[in-house]
């Protein structure tokens, strides 16, 4: 039985046509006319979709062609970009108004990670399945920088996914894309991207590294003002005495420094706004009011400069930033000259930990005594307190533990 004849379409209705492949295997394809900004009508001819899918069956082809007229229709056609992805990401990092720190971050995870594997394929040509296929080779070992050959994390793949997936959204809205194809791709989950188990002190550790680097630490006062404010280390080192009110024992925290790393510039430290771009004040107690009255008398024996008002509280003998980095190698020393120390003395030492789990420290003990979480966030400055209370749910079982305790001592233990 001959196969029903199919209607001719005219020439402003675009065409659906057959053909083989070299393995002689039937595919259709479509073409039309886009009118240019000229008035001059482009004949536009596709073998394949947008994302790279392929037409088997005339019907498939056919739904393609309605939608691609449609779209020529509503003015909503984007001719397909064959800039390289790897130019495209170049150009869109230079247009970033984001953080130096974060621009240079996106441009050492596109050099390392995106370019070297996705470099050369047009925005077009990109889909869902190949994104995907590179998130499965950096988690299998793919990594391009001093571990070469190792696997990336899935905290890193999630976060290259980020970049990319907001790139591709820019590409989409210039009219480069019609669609993002890093929409539908497979990252590492938000729970396999968790970041890594964090190691607070106890009050008792918290004590006993600052009774030894009361005596022992050139920069006590600085691992003080951590501990007792929650602030992060570019906080810190981002502080100046105009920013510290004594008489009123409070902090505002407004700025923070960080390492900025462009490929053959090396490193620079510049200032910023905080990880928010919100200030807050924090109150500080009367002991640490105390530390940091001696502390600015002390720096401005050595240079009256270093007191003013402008001058950075935590500065070199210089005055200048302090390098963030090894801020935090003196931290990891000091740590493991206490750690020495107490042990030769029979004194349990405290953990080994990062300088920014002082941060989680602070957070630890006043959730555990039991400050609203509300109170913490804000002396975090953290956007919100959802945030708090995801980073610190280790905490509340013993909090709600301890409510029942103190719910069940107050009915008397009577059932």
């Amino acid at each position: 039985m001959s196969s029903r004849k199919r209607k001719r379409r005219s020439p402003g209705e675009g065409s659906v046509f057959e053909f083989t492949t070299k393995a002689d295997v039937t595919r259709y394809g479509i073409k039309f006319l886009v009118p240019q900004p000229d008035g001059t009508l482009k004949q536009v001819l596709r073998r394949r979709g947008q994302n790279g899918e392929i037409w088997e069956k005339y019907g498939d082809a056919a739904k393609a062609l309605r939608d691609a007229l449609g779209k020529v229709d509503r003015n909503e056609w984007v001719e397909p970009s064959k800039q390289p992805l790897g130019e495209y990401l170049d150009e869109w990092a230079a247009g970033l108004r984001l953080a130096d720190s974060t621009v240079a971050s996106y441009r050492k995870n596109i050099r390392l990670h995106l370019k070297p594997y996705l470099g050369g394929v047009p925005l077009a040509s990109l889909t869902t399945a190949k994104i995907n296929e590179l998130y499965r080779t950096l988690e299998g070992g793919g990594r391009r920088d001093h571990k070469t050959g190792g696997a990336l994390s899935a905290r890193t793949v999630r976060y290259i996914h980020t970049i990319l997936r907001a790139a591709l959204q820019a590409a989409v809205e210039s009219d480069r894309l019609t669609k993002n194809p890093a929409d539908r791709a497979d990252p590492p989950t938000a729970k396999q991207a968790k970041a890594p188990e964090m190691h607070p002190w106890s009050d008792d550790q918290l004590r006993a590294f600052l009774d030894w680097s009361k005596d022992n630490s050139a920069l006590h006062t600085a691992w003080y003002v951590l501990a007792m404010t929650g602030m992060r280390r570019g906080e810190l080192l981002a502080l100046r005495w105009r920013d510290v009110d004594l008489d009123a024992g409070t902090i505002s925290v407004r700025r923070s420094v960080g390492l900025v790393r462009n490929k053959g510039k090396g490193a620079e430290i510049k200032e910023g706004p905080t990880k928010t771009s919100k200030p807050r004040v924090v109150d500080i107690d009367d002991a640490t009011v105390t530390l940091l009255r001696a502390h600015r008398r002390e720096r401005g024996n050595l240079a009256l400069q270093l007191g003013r008002d402008d001058a950075l509280v935590f500065g070199d003998h210089e005055g200048r930033w302090r390098h963030p980095e090894r801020f935090s190698r003196t931290f990891k020393a000091h740590l493991n000259r206490c750690r020495r120390d107490l042990a030769k003395r029979k004194v349990e030492p405290p953990e080994e930990i990062r300088v920014h789990d002082l941060r989680h420290t602070h957070a630890t003990i006043l959730l555990r005594a039991g400050v609203h979480p509300k109170i913490v966030s804000e002396r975090l400055g953290h956007a919100n307190v959802s945030i708090t209370l995801d980073t610190y749910s280790h905490v509340l079982p013993t909090i709600q533990r301890e409510a029942v305790a103190k719910l069940a001592a107050i009915m008397g233990g009577n059932a």
